[in-house]
């Protein structure tokens, strides 16, 4: 069976749903099962910058709701220096699935970042690109927006918020 995947930049979705307008916070188990049920995502990469001991916690509430996690490599000489930059990680995992044609049908990007234009132009070339989904619309890259509509969500709406956020956040929408 043909299915789709998702690549998460990790960063970008915490960032982009603290800094809406009304901040709010993702629940993993729903946003997975939303991406199943909306958009056929059998696998799910999820990228974090780095390996942090004080975020234990939160990485196996993400590995709990299926969710592959992918860190960032750092040299040791890189210690305490580290950035989390996965957007080149990310680039270069869809292009290792596309180069060893692996079996999937699209692709779903997690990010409103624009250093991932290339990217989904190339894919919407190749026919391999269902959607970009922007943590928040407010903090999408301008380089999207003479995108179609077609080609992106906005996560940060009502009906989509009130479907993948932590209950204690859906209270007050």
């Amino acid at each position: 069976m043909e299915e789709n995947i998702a690549f998460i930049d990790g960063q970008n979705l915490h960032m982009g749903t603290l800094c809406s307008d009304t901040p709010w916070k993702v629940d993993f188990k729903r946003f997975r099962r939303f991406l199943l049920e909306k958009y056929k995502v059998s696998r799910v990469y999820f990228y974090m910058g780095f390996w942090q001991e004080e975020n234990k916690k939160l990485y196996k509430e993400i590995q709990s709701a299926e969710y592959i996690l992918q860190f960032r490599k750092h040299s040791a000489l890189m210690k305490g220096k580290k950035k989390g930059n996965v957007d080149a990680d990310i680039i270069f995992d869809c292009m290792k699935i596309l180069y060893k044609k692996k079996e999937f049908k699209k692709i779903i990007l997690v990010s409103g970042d624009g250093d991932f234009k290339a990217l989904v132009d190339f894919l919407i070339e190749e026919n391999r690109f269902e959607k970009i989904l922007f943590p928040t619309w407010k903090f999408a890259s301008s380089l999207y927006k003479k995108m179609s509509h077609k080609y992106y969500v906005n996560l940060d709406v009502n009906s989509t918020k009130i479907k993948i956020c932590k209950k204690k956040m859906r209270r007050g929408h």
